[in-house]
């Protein structure tokens, strides 16, 4: 994913191409202090992801995207909230806050589709995520079962559990539609994984128990039967 910078501040330019370069799928072209420079940029070279500044001299990146007849996809990085409405007016990816961390950036650059990008026009296999060691690839099959917490999700394997930066919304757009499914406003499950149905309660292949919400029972049901 060809992305470029356009932000007014030195600092911000480090940390971002600090980000870009931890992250694979990313391909940091270019840094621009100002948008007339960037405008003139994006009229000769293709570009698919924006890390856009608002408050900047010369023109502001709302205006900047505005004027933009092809636009790519945009996250706005920025010290002020009250831009937020307009950036997603807008159809922004994201809204960052400065100072924000890579995990948050990490949330940000997949919601823009960066686990697509990287696994090609091929199905969804892998997941993208950030542990403690830096980035991994984890396989989709190999995820049990998924607990979300405000803006955390939990994810479990046979082996392990991986604690990651997202909500469950962002997380379920990013998995391989028909292998999981919501049980619970709290709970996607793999439905390979899925051995038993007690009472109100789903039984996986490690014995864990994910209770079924009665908002999703219906759908529940008719995707594991069918």
């Amino acid at each position: 994913m060809k992305c470029i910078i356009i932000d007014d501040e030195p600092m911000a330019h480090q940390v971002l191409e600090h980000y870009i370069s931890e992250t694979p799928g990313l391909q940091h072209l270019a840094s621009f202090r100002n948008a007339v420079d960037a405008f003139e940029y994006l009229g000769k070279q293709k570009v698919d992801l924006l890390f856009l500044d608002i408050e900047m001299p010369l023109v502001n990146g709302l205006h900047f995207l505005m004027a933009l007849t092809t636009k790519p996809k945009t996250i706005f990085t920025t010290a002020y909230k009250q831009y937020a409405f307009e950036s997603y007016e807008l159809d922004a990816v994201d809204y960052l806050l400065k100072p924000f961390s890579y995990e948050r950036f990490m949330k940000a650059v997949n919601k823009a589709g960066l686990s697509t990008v990287m696994n090609g026009d091929a199905p969804v296999n892998h997941l993208l995520i950030k542990d403690g060691q830096g980035l991994l690839s984890l396989k989709q099959q190999d995820i049990i079962y998924i607990e979300g917490n405000k803006d955390y999700v939990k994810l479990f394997t046979n082996d392990k559990s991986y604690l990651v930066y997202q909500t469950l919304k962002g997380i379920l757009e990013q998995l391989r539609p028909g292998l999981f499914l919501q049980a619970h406003r709290s709970y996607i499950v793999n439905k390979n994984h899925v051995q038993r149905i007690v009472d109100a309660n789903l039984i996986l292949s490690n014995q864990s128990f994910v209770p079924i919400g009665p908002l999703y029972k219906k759908d529940l049901l008719e995707m594991l039967n069918g």
